[in-house]
């Protein structure tokens, strides 16, 4: 579908002019429902909360399999670190002081997979092996799981393959735990998806298949080779529950991290989030879960590159998944590369229109301006998609939301999601900080 009267559209939706002509744009949600109004989602907390669970029988596993989460025991998780030399440069290339304290949800330091995706890639695959595996008889729900880093389930489930369409990171974590697991896994690449994303999927394992096309194009070659198989299973990111519930799971964890910090959430002390999206799942899962953790004092915002905001259009013209940014003009080209995405999840996006605060976009080269910024001020070092949050708490308090719903803007919590980084190769970082 191409929307050919694109007058019509802009008289209706005048921000669109905005967002055609592919300038950084900020919209309020207006369908944003406090949480006692909303009566029924295809999720729900106690999803949330049986995904820890089975995040907690895998820890086992995890630690044996891989070395690098011995110290955690098996859980992945990511440090919150407090940023204020990065606040005082901010402050000073906005020309204006952020009020509130500042902090980076530092997902570009996960282990195993090295982003965001590790939460919700790495879930849908064990929740399928779990199933597999219990199906089967080789498997109790109350044994340790360390028994499936071993030949016997390796090759069990050598005789099922997984598929993913993927533009970089997701492909990450489904082809790193499959291939572990002993999976038969193809990962289906978009065409500008990194060139060293797709050398590491094969070092570990994975089979990468290259498609001339975008992110769409690549999850539909995908998701009709898969499915295919009779023992094939496609992780689905356009409309996935399972990852999904993978991602929610990081609020339950966020909430330890602030009381340990002794932080307060509360009517007097909101929490404002603000997440890099794609077609809106990770940082959807995330929101999710922060608005059934912290009610209505969550704040969640997410952001786009000005070339991909598909999210954007898909809430704004009510479209949702039905619209493309491709039907506007816009040529889904950013070097946010984990971003460049056509079109909104399925799943995701009915319910971010209930849940979130709204979205803003960015360019990219202000997404290489923070994540020079970030390396001098802090030393942490992320991809050009990981610093979008960044910009945040400026963008934000030039909206009049935070007047809207009365709020000190001294007592804010302002969390930065930086939702990658730790795997990108030396030479790639070193091009990115002299771009």
């Amino acid at each position: 579908m191409v929307f050919t009267d694109l007058n019509k559209w802009t008289l209706q939706y005048p921000l669109l002019d905005e967002i055609i002509k592919l300038q950084p744009v900020s919209w309020i949600n207006p369908y944003r429902k406090k949480m006692r109004d909303i009566t029924s989602l295809p999720v729900n907390k106690r999803d949330m909360r049986d995904a820890a669970f089975l995040w907690k029988r895998f820890a086992p596993y995890l630690a044996k399999a891989f070395p690098e989460l011995g110290k955690t025991q098996g859980i992945i998780e990511s440090p919150l670190k407090e940023i204020p030399a990065m606040k005082e440069m901010l402050d000073k290339d906005r020309h204006q002081p952020i009020t509130g304290r500042l902090f980076l949800k530092c997902d570009n330091e996960l282990p195993v997979a090295g982003s965001i995706k590790a939460r919700g890639g790495i879930f849908e695959v064990l929740h399928y092996a779990e199933e597999l595996a219990l199906e089967s008889g080789l498997l109790n729900i109350d044994d340790n799981y360390e028994v499936l880093d071993s030949e016997t389930f390796r090759n069990f489930f050598s005789q099922y393959s997984i598929g993913v369409g993927s533009t970089g990171n997701l492909g990450l974590s489904i082809g790193i735990i499959s291939a572990k697991l002993g999976f038969n896994v193809s990962v289906y690449m978009s065409a500008d998806a990194k060139e060293w994303k797709k050398n590491l999927l094969r070092t570990r394992g994975a089979k990468v298949i290259e498609f001339a096309g975008d992110f769409g194009e690549a999850i539909n070659a995908g998701r009709r080779t898969t499915i295919a198989d009779p023992k094939g299973y496609f992780v689905d990111d356009e409309n996935s529950k399972y990852l999904f519930l993978g991602y929610s799971v990081a609020a339950m964890r966020l909430k330890k991290q602030l009381e340990k910090m002794k932080i307060p959430v509360d009517d007097a002390h909101p929490l404002f989030v603000y997440s890099p999206c794609g077609v809106g799942g990770s940082p959807g899962g995330v929101a999710f879960g922060l608005r059934q953790v912290f009610g209505d004092n969550a704040h969640c915002f997410f952001v786009e590159p000005t070339h991909s905001p598909c999210v954007l259009i898909g809430l704004l013209t009510g479209k949702m998944r039905k619209v493309s940014v491709h039907d506007f003009g816009i040529d889904n080209r950013t070097e946010a590369d984990g971003l460049a995405v056509g079109r909104p999840s399925a799943f995701a996006t009915a319910i971010n229109k209930l849940l979130i605060s709204g979205i803003y976009t960015v360019e990219d080269d202000a997404l290489f301006r923070m994540l020079y910024m970030l390396g001098q001020s802090e030393h942490i070092f992320v991809e050009p998609s990981a610093t979008a949050g960044l910009a945040g708490p400026h963008v934000i308090d030039h909206t009049g939301y935070i007047q809207k719903y009365q709020i000190n803007p001294s007592q804010i919590t302002h969390i930065a999601w930086a939702t990658g980084g730790a795997l990108v190769p030396d030479e790639e970082m070193k091009r990115f900080y002299q771009k």
